[in-house]
Formats: structure tokens, C-alpha cells, sequence
């Protein structure tokens, strides 16, 4: 088949219909058909496309080693949630699944149950528990908790790595028998997310603001389980229903109570007062 404008997407379509791999035929077949759609739908000029395609090629160079300008892209677009709720339906009580984000870049320093990961000293101290368990109720023993964060001024590590160490605010923990698991960090802040590349230059487009909840990212994995990518979010923290990467379900947002105890304090480690966090994480069998 020829070109033309009304069969576009038929004629472009059927040259991939020779795909020997039955899964790309789809994803590709049907990107060309929603791709032809837009552009016939808006009217898209070739100044228009051009524009597109500078904005995508300035999205590929700001990609570097501990930085992922197309995750963000994704994130902000939601593409990044959708696909890992499409993935992860939490059905049976299991704790739902958000975005990993572009900042897990550095593997996380391996710590042992209730060390901080705080190496900096700088923010609100506080306790995070948990326990991982399956839909049934039992323990995960020895299930590996991986968890990163922004610092109090809402920076991550990789951001400052002339300023902070790095693996600051990192760590990966190792759940105990009864699967429960337990550090030391601080009350995590809102932050923007990177503001200084394509993707910021179009949240400023389309006015919209930059900013995340407050949370904790929290990765968990066992033998026989299904990995599970999730957060931890601060209740009442600014940008909870509009977090600019649509990360927050409401299930995965906890208090971090006040704590008035010196004996519990001085257990843990900790200044008195601090503040406690509790996140029990139910995850799928494999």
C-alpha cells in the first residue's frame, strides 16, 4: 500500500506486520495507530514535530549516569504510574505499588536493623518499623528492605555529591525471622523534582508546579516473592493530592507521631523527643 493521509496509520502499520516477535507487533502496531491519531487530531504542523523532536533529543542528552531525564519525563506524564498499577494490581489486603523514581541510581549501603542512615545529622530524627508479611499473614524471614529518601532540604544524594556522602539517606536492611525490620533516619521534606532540564522547561509550559509528598521510597524482595516497589508518605504533608509524578495512593501515607520517651530514645539510639513511623507491607508470593 501507498501513503496517504486517510489509510496513514493501515499503510505504516501493516509494515511492521512481518514482526517475528508477536509482543513488539502489538506494542509497535499500536503505537503508529495512536500516534497517527494525535497528530491528525491536533493538526501538527512540521514546525510543531520539529519542536518535538529537539525536546526529545535535549531529554536524551540530559541523561547521565545519576540521572534519568526520561524516567522524569515518564513521571510527569504518569506514564510511570500506570504502567507499575497495570503491573501490580494490590488485590487480597497486598500494599499497593508506586513509582520507583529517577534517583535509585546508587546501590544502598548494606546496614544492619536499626542503624540510621542519616550520616549527615541534619533533620527532624526519626523511627521507622515495619514487618513484612504475605496475603496470609506470614512472615517474610530475611526479606531485604531497600529504602532511599531526600534530606531535609529535599536533595538526594546523587544531587550533591560534593556536599554529602554518598549512600547518605540509603540503606538496605535485612528483615528478621518474624520479618520485621527497623532503622533510624529523619522526617523526610517535599521536594521539587529537577527543574533544570527539558522536563522542567515543560511542567513551566504548562503551569504546573514541580513538587513531591514527603515519602520514603521502600523496595522489597525475597526469594519467592514478587518484587515490590513502594513508598512511604508523611501525612499531612504539602502535595499530597497533587505530587507531581501522581506517586500517592492513599494507602501508603502514615503518620510520623510525635514521641515524648527517653527510655525508648536512648533504646533507639535517638534524641528525645523523635518521631515513630510504623509501615506494615503485605507482598505477593511468587
Amino acid at each position: 500500500m501507498m501513503f496517504d493521509e486517510q489509510g496513514s496509520a493501515d499503510v505504516v502499520a501493516a509494515s511492521f506486520g512481518g514482526t517475528p516477535d508477536a509482543r513488539l507487533r502489538e506494542i509497535i502496531t499500536a503505537l503508529v495507530r495512536h500516534a497517527h491519531a494525535v497528530v491528525k487530531e491536533v493538526g501538527l504542523t512540521p514546525e510543531e514535530w520539529a519542536a518535538g523532536i529537539r525536546f526529545l533529543t535535549e531529554t536524551g542528552l540530559a541523561c547521565d549516569a545519576t540521572r534519568q531525564e526520561f524516567i522524569l519525563l515518564s513521571d510527569v506524564l504518569g506514564v510511570s504510574m500506570l504502567v507499575e498499577t497495570l503491573a501490580n494490581r494490590a488485590v487480597g489486603g497486598l500494599t499497593e505499588s508506586t513509582v520507583e523514581g529517577p534517583f535509585h541510581l546508587v546501590t544502598s549501603p548494606e546496614r544492619a536493623l536499626g542503624d540510621t542512615i542519616d550520616e549527615v545529622g541534619a533533620g527532624e530524627p526519626c523511627l521507622v518499623t515495619g514487618r513484612v508479611v504475605d496475603a496470609a499473614g506470614a512472615p517474610v524471614a530475611g526479606a531485604s528492605i531497600d529504602v532511599w529518601q531526600a534530606d531535609a532540604d529535599g536533595f538526594y544524594d546523587v544531587q550533591r555529591p560534593a556536599e554529602v556522602p554518598s549512600g547518605n539517606l540509603r540503606g538496605r536492611f535485612t528483615a528478621d525471622g518474624d520479618g520485621r525490620f527497623w532503622f533510624r533516619s529523619i522526617v523526610p521534606r517535599y521536594y521539587p523534582i529537577p527543574t533544570d532540564g527539558p522536563v522542567g522547561r515543560l511542567l513551566a509550559a504548562t503551569a504546573r508546579h514541580p513538587y513531591r509528598a514527603a515519602h520514603i521510597h521502600v523496595e522489597v524482595t525475597a526469594p519467592g516473592v514478587r518484587r515490590l516497589t513502594t513508598h512511604l508518605f508523611v501525612e499531612g504533608s504539602p502535595y499530597l493530592d497533587s505530587d507531581a509524578v501522581f506517586g500517592v495512593k492513599e494507602s501508603l501515607i502514615r503518620p510520623f507521631a510525635p514521641v515524648d520517651d527517653p527510655a525508648l530514645a536512648a533504646r533507639h539510639g535517638l534524641p528525645n523527643p523523635f518521631r515513630h513511623a510504623d509501615f506494615a507491607i503485605t507482598v505477593r508470593r511468587s
